[in-house]
């Protein structure tokens, strides 16, 4: 409480591999039998061995011809990381909006915010063109440091401080929002996001940050 009001907190969800049970661009690569391939870049890029903007960029231009409609269709599906919901409902119930941060996509990451009940998303957005894609991508997420950007100006909007801010990612690409909040919650993760983390959990299950909070 803070002058007889309730005092704002945020939490900010990375999605692939956090709220989602996987990486969008793998799913979508193995439609086109490209999955192994866009998973190696994934993986050196969420270990902070490659440029994010260039491995980005990179991985979408393999999913070039892909129909929209069938993009859409499996970003639908995406299977939500065990426990999401129970979290997204445990930590609105503490006070917290709660928000998701994604290097993916909005097909995926809008349709997940309606349906878990997420008070914001954002994202990049894959260029389509005639109903296909053109293996171009823009939007909000583009660069490694995009999502610490981000907060900052949820924070200044929002009146929230770093004290009471919670971030939970798994990749290189977290480190920014990291730098933001003094809950960082390094979930499945990297060891170079476990290194700035203040709590580390191991078991593939969001749920687990609920006994923390």
């Amino acid at each position: 409480m803070e002058n007889g009001k309730l005092k704002n907190k945020l939490a900010v969800f990375d999605f692939d591999s956090t709220l989602m049970d996987g990486e969008t661009l793998e799913i979508l690569a193995r439609e086109l039998g490209l999955d192994k391939e866009v998973k190696e870049v994934t993986d050196k890029a969420m270990r902070g061995e490659l440029d994010f903007f260039e491995s980005l960029q990179y991985r979408v231009s393999l999913l070039k011809g892909l129909s929209e409609a069938k993009v859409n269709e499996i970003c639908k599906m995406l299977p939500p990381m065990p426990g999401a919901r129970e979290v997204i409902k445990g930590l609105k119930e503490r006070g917290y909006k709660v928000v998701c941060f994604s290097g993916g996509f909005r097909n995926g990451t809008t349709p997940f915010a309606e349906k878990f009940g997420l008070d914001a998303d954002f994202s990049n957005l894959l260029h389509a063109k005639d109903g296909v894609l053109t293996g171009k991508v823009g939007g909000e997420m583009m660069f490694g440091t995009s999502k610490g950007e981000m907060l900052v100006r949820l924070q200044s909007l929002m009146g929230i401080t770093p004290a009471d801010t919670l971030v939970v990612g798994d990749g290189a690409n977290d480190l920014s929002m990291f730098k933001y909040a003094d809950t960082r919650v390094a979930f499945c993760a990297k060891p170079v996001l476990k290194e700035e983390a203040t709590i580390i959990i191991d078991i593939k299950d969001l749920t687990e940050l609920l006994k923390f909070i």
